[in-house]
Parts: C-alpha cells; sequence; structure tokens
C-alpha cells in the first residue's frame, strides 16, 4: 500500500517537473516573437505560471551578460536537480 503511494508521488513530481519545464521553454521561446492577438491569452498565461519563478532565480544570479538572461537556463537545471531530490528521497521509504 504504501509503495503504491509513493510510486503515485513519484509520478506526480516526475509529471510536474516535465511539464514546467516545457512552460519555461514555451514562456522563453514566446518571448522571442511577436504573436498574433488570439495566442497572447496563451502568453499571458505563460508569463503568469513562470515569471514568479524566473524573477527568483534573476535575483539571485549575480552577474548578467549583456541581454542575455540564464535564469531559465538556471530554472530549469533546478528544476530537473530538485526532482532528481525528491525521487531520491522517496525511493529510501
Amino acid at each position: 500500500m504504501l509503495l503504491d503511494v509513493v510510486s503515485k508521488i513519484q509520478l506526480f513530481v516526475d509529471v510536474f517537473a516535465s511539464v514546467y519545464t516545457i512552460a519555461v521553454i514555451l514562456y522563453v521561446l514566446t518571448s522571442w516573437v511577436h504573436l498574433p492577438y488570439s495566442l497572447q491569452p496563451v502568453q499571458r498565461f505563460l508569463y503568469d505560471v513562470c515569471d514568479p519563478y524566473l524573477r527568483f532565480w534573476r535575483r539571485l544570479l549575480p552577474f548578467g551578460v549583456g541581454p542575455i538572461d540564464f535564469s531559465p537556463i538556471v530554472a530549469i537545471i533546478s528544476i530537473g536537480v530538485l526532482r532528481e531530490i525528491i525521487v531520491a528521497i522517496l525511493d529510501r521509504v
């Protein structure tokens, strides 16, 4: 019974991390182009979902290389690391 719950939690963490990583990538890609009016709600949704998390990393990163923003790279790497840590902890249960 406990193993079933742990595997469900691991699956949730894995799916959530994957979906959020895709959302961050889509946020970055849509920030580079001007979307038509019909797709602007999608861009606004991605902004509302991803920007608070990326702002956290922008405040923590002490460096900036001109117009290049490294916060999405750091954010995606941290999502992957956090997912691995949570899965490793759940494997010990």
